[in-house]
């Protein structure tokens, strides 16, 4: 870790990994780490957008080293943290945002694009998981934070790869919880985000006929990215981020006849747009500009 004397905090700089950091949440977390004043190691899989992201860090004042990698790899997780050790002398908090989503009727996605969204946001969620906590217990101490979403406590339809993904998540994290308590130093955080305005709906595979969009109450990723980047001074298990998350919890929970009734209609009416669109698989098998 470096010390900055120009800053007026005496901010001891931490050494940051963020997956997922060409867009979005990733993207927005990434600024956020650096406007504090952390050196940052930026993953993803299109080097071209995550070196634009890399330069407003480095205007920070920051550093901000690229690694382009695809989560799904478990060799590739390990050598991102190991290069973010080379590089910035020390991994003191791992953010896994990758992801990857596919909108449509169960049974009208391809079978391979079901499966990829599996393997990048579960496996690619356990890789990221495992290679930062091997680091952690080497060093004795790291924060990794992990994103599930509203999604990983409830299960609207037309999302479904999305939500066993994510239901898988926040079991991985509430597991990892319990076993870091007798690790020293080592915590796990889970964020759990509502709607957000990123371009994740439009760049989504999608088999619905009409483009994908955030239904309200959205949130904008910088709220998601304070809220990050707030774990670093005020440590929590979870933080949810949105007004309805609770209310569609509740629903879900306490009223499964109505969730039902009302989830898909109301999903259909605020979750897609006018906007048509041919079955495509988006970005769950490459990246988009």
């Amino acid at each position: 870790m470096t010390e900055r004397p120009d800053d007026a905090r005496a901010h001891t700089a931490l050494g940051v990994v963020v997956t997922g950091a060409a867009g979005g949440i990733g993207r927005a977390t990434a600024l956020a780490f650096a406007d504090r004043g952390d050196d940052l190691v930026l993953a993803g899989r299109s080097r071209v957008t995550l070196e634009e992201v890399a330069r407003g860090c480095r205007d920070r004042g920051v550093r901000a080293v690229v690694v382009p990698t695809d989560v799904s790899e478990p060799a590739q997780t390990d050598a991102l943290v190991d290069t973010a050790l080379a590089e910035l002398g020390r991994v003191d908090v791992v953010v896994h945002c990758a992801a990857v989503l596919a909108y449509g009727e169960f049974g009208k996605i391809p079978s391979e694009v079901v499966d990829r969204v599996l393997k990048v946001d579960i496996n690619g969620t356990a890789n990221m998981a495992r290679s930062a906590l091997r680091r952690f217990t080497a060093q004795g101490g790291g924060r990794l934070v992990l994103f599930g979403s509203v999604l990983g406590k409830i299960a609207p339809p037309l999302m479904s790869s999305y939500v066993m993904s994510k239901w898988a998540v926040h079991g991985l994290a509430r597991a990892l919880q319990a076993e870091t308590r007798s690790m020293p130093g080592v915590h796990v955080h889970l964020v759990t985000p509502g709607a957000v305005d990123t371009p994740v709906y439009q760049h989504a595979g999608n088999y619905l006929g009409h483009v994908a969009q955030a239904p309200p109450p959205v949130v904008t990723a910088e709220k998601v990215a304070r809220a990050v980047v707030g774990l670093m001074d005020t440590p929590r298990r979870e933080v949810s981020i949105g007004a309805a998350n609770l209310l569609m919890e509740l629903g879900f929970r306490h009223l499964p006849g109505l969730y039902d009734v009302l989830v898909t209609p109301l999903l259909k009416r605020l979750g897609v747009s006018s906007t048509p669109v041919a079955p495509n698989p988006g970005n769950v098998f490459e990246p988009r500009a």
